[in-house]
């Protein structure tokens, strides 16, 4: 420990930015001795080193520098080396010859995580022994321990360049080779690197930048360039699955031609970045598609090709999700999409409440309200004003007989609010717009009448026009249109991959995870558009692909497909998916999540940062924008044109609610008849005074005795 911190002390006494990570005991055994000694033979690679990073420096901008070295090569770096690090970071991590660096120690792994925090744009890896130099970094690689794009400086070793060591190289391609020759005395130096872009054939050869000697100076300019600016027509393998809007596959003289967004922004990423990019799909991509996980740990369909290293580039409507960055590098979002449902439409039929839709529940219970309150009043006022004509009856008798007559011509229109059913029901002949038999002779129940023919106008103008909007628009659709109404129905939702499941499942809300719950994976389109047409099913895609095959099954089209330039051509993928269900599809309008879509790249590509940068270009262009519209436009006006050709005529089955009115008439109608009948039988021929033969007389006895019992 002391040794330790007297290393600390020496280096900053020198104005030295150091940070000294790794096994411990290596450094107490390693650390001072072997920077202050000479034991190590070869002086030149320590020159040579010193010469290399003068130059770096110089013609490269680095802020922080990782020296990974073991004991053999600790002592190259001298006090020399490190004083030309002035205001520069550092971190040396020494690591001991019997370490397997596939594997290693707990101090090794958290200073290379803190160097790849650190963000430190150069590393330098004096390893001795070559396999332990390849397996970090493989494992560098696989848990993205190691900045791959970063610059790297490293002892050439033939044990680096085995075949199994190809993928790597394809993905560190800043890197420069070191390699001591010497020969009759003479020392000297050779820098290579890799050849990017250049298939490796099944050998690796290094390509060679510069020599160096002894007390000389680099003559290169730049040793670390930017490759991937102008890969000089090399054929990139991009693999594509057929995903609507972000590619689409059509034949063109028996060759596949792909199309949609994607394929429109490889082909101008292609000619800004000079590469033939070669498209094809993986196989069984019908069912395969994005590809699923074995228990072995393989994978199939597009993110097997990655994986795997056969395809550089995929195209496929890709997820910018953790799921996918584990397996693949992403290029940024170039679009976000709304993720939602196709649900189906319900079958129930609401034509027979046509004569109740015109007004919402609270309207009619007020109208409701009104009709049987004004029935009451004008009940009430017909009752006043007859009590005080027959307190006037007496009177007028005793008088001559045309004063009587003349009173009594002037009452007559009483009758009508006298009893109260009968007021009710004229109350809603009013309502209904029919004219009164007689208007009533007292004022009070006039000017009653004059505003209440006021409201009924009102409010009969407003039924008819709402009526007649009902009956010239289509039937109304009782769609599911929120995830809380999707949660609330018994249907099953579906989608691909166990992934989404687990995204619902994981979800803070209840809703989410109600759905969650009854999500099914539904691997295969065909079969989810067919359960979404019997009403079984809700199908999770994004909105573009949705209106997709909602236009396919609106058109009932069996074996087309929408080319970019709104032709019909054949498509082998949607054959046999639109077959004719029992409901019409409808999409949720509201989104489960608005998903970021990107391009995805092999795991630690270096194409990345170039293609980020053409890409974010073509986005503030409004290309992407551009090229969506000319993808989903023939099938939204494709989809448009059915729901215009869907017209407003009459119908049978618009009138039902006017039958169901009818029959309800003629059901009451029915009871009252055998209510009358009833009452007949039972009541008025049971009266005593009751003659078959004079009814005439019966019931003027019948009406003198309710007068008499009135007055």
């Amino acid at each position: 420990m002391n040794k330790y911190i007297n290393l600390i002390f020496y280096l900053l006494t020198v104005n030295e930015i150091y940070v000294v990570l790794g096994d411990q005991e290596n450094l107490n055994t390693y650390g001072i001795r072997a920077i202050h000694s000479n034991a190590f033979p070869n002086e030149d690679l320590e020159q040579f080193t010193v010469t290399l990073i003068d130059k770096l420096l110089l013609t490269n901008d680095v802020k922080c520098i990782c020296i990974i070295c073991d004991s053999i090569y600790l002592n190259i770096f001298q006090s020399q080396w490190f004083r030309n690090l002035r205001n520069i970071t550092y971190v040396m991590i020494v690591v001991t010859e019997s370490e397997d660096l596939l594997s290693p120690n707990f101090n090794t792994l958290q200073s290379i995580i803190l160097v790849r925090k650190e963000g430190c744009e150069l590393y330098f890896i004096f390893i001795s022994n070559g396999i332990q130099a390849s397996r970090l970094l493989k494992f560098g690689d696989k848990y993205r321990v190691l900045d791959t794009r970063a610059k790297y400086v490293l002892l050439h070793d033939f044990r680096l360049f085995n075949s199994n060591m190809h993928y790597i190289w394809k993905r560190i391609i800043n890197v420069i080779f070191i390699k001591h020759y010497i020969k009759h005395m003479n020392s000297w130096f050779e820098l290579s690197t890799i050849p990017f872009p250049a298939p490796f054939n099944g050998v690796l050869i290094t390509k060679r930048i510069e020599t160096w000697k002894i007390n000389t100076h680099l003559k290169v300019k730049s040793l670390f360039t930017d490759r991937t600016f102008n890969l000089k027509g090399y054929a990139l393998q991009i693999t594509a699955i057929e995903h609507t809007p972000a590619v689409e596959k059509r034949k063109v003289e028996n060759v596949d031609v792909f199309g949609g967004i994607e394929a429109k922004v490889m082909q101008t990423i292609s000619k800004a970045m000079n590469f033939i990019p070669v498209i094809y799909e993986p196989p069984n991509a019908k069912r395969e598609k994005w590809g699923y996980k074995y228990l072995n740990g393989t994978f199939s369909g597009l993110l097997g090709e990655m994986v795997h290293g056969k395809a550089d580039i995929a195209l496929g409507n890709l997820h910018y999700t953790p799921y996918h960055l584990q397996l693949i590098d992403l290029s940024i979002p170039y679009i976000s999409q709304c993720l939602t449902f196709l649900t189906p439409e319900s079958l129930t039929d609401n034509s027979w409440k046509t004569l109740i839709l015109p007004f919402k529940l609270y309207m009619w219970i007020a109208v409701l309200i009104l009709l049987f309150l004004s029935g009451f009043i004008f009940y009430g006022l017909a009752k006043f004003h007859k009590t005080i004509n027959v307190n006037n009856i007496t009177n007028l008798k005793h008088n001559q007989n045309d004063c009587y007559d003349d009173h009594n011509r002037k009452t007559v229109g009483l009758y009508l609010f006298e009893e109260l059913p009968n007021s009710i029901l004229y109350t809603f002949g009013m309502l209904l717009v029919v004219s009164l038999p007689k208007l009533p002779p007292a004022w009070s129940i006039r000017l009653l009448t004059g505003w209440y023919w006021l409201y009924c106008v009102l409010v009969v103008v407003s039924y008819r026009a709402s009526m007649t909007a009902i009956l010239a628009n289509p039937a109304p659709r009782v769609t599911i249109d929120t995830m809380q109404e999707l949660a609330n129905n018994p249907i099953i939702c579906g989608g691909w991959g166990e992934q989404t499941k687990e995204f619902f499942l994981a979800s803070l809300d209840e809703v989410g995870q109600k759905i969650g719950q009854k999500y099914q994976k539904i691997n295969d389109a065909n079969i989810g558009v067919e359960q979404v047409a019997k009403g079984k099913l809700a199908y999770y895609e994004n909105v573009h692909f949705l209106n997709f095959i909602s236009a396919k099954q609106k058109n009932k089209y069996s074996s087309k497909s929408i080319s970019d330039d709104g032709k019909n051509s054949t498509n082998n993928d949607t054959s046999d998916m639109f077959s004719v269900g029992d409901r019409n599809l409808h999409i949720m309008k509201e989104c489960a999540i608005h998903m970021p879509i990107s391009i995805g790249l092999q795991k630690n590509s270096p194409l990345k940062p170039q293609i980020d940068l053409l890409l974010r270009k073509i986005i503030e262009a409004g290309l992407v924008e551009k090229w969506l519209n000319d993808v989903m436009t023939p099938i939204l006006a494709t989809s448009q044109s059915n729901e215009e050709n869907i017209k407003a005529v009459m119908n049978l089955q618009k009138l039902y609610g006017g039958f169901v009115a009818l029959g309800i008439g003629y059901g009451l109608s029915i009871f009252t008849l055998i209510g009358e009948i009833i009452y007949w039988k039972y009541i008025v021929t049971k009266d005593p005074n009751f003659d078959i033969y004079a009814l005439d007389v019966y019931y003027s006895r019948k009406k003198q005795s309710n007068f008499l019992n009135l007055k």
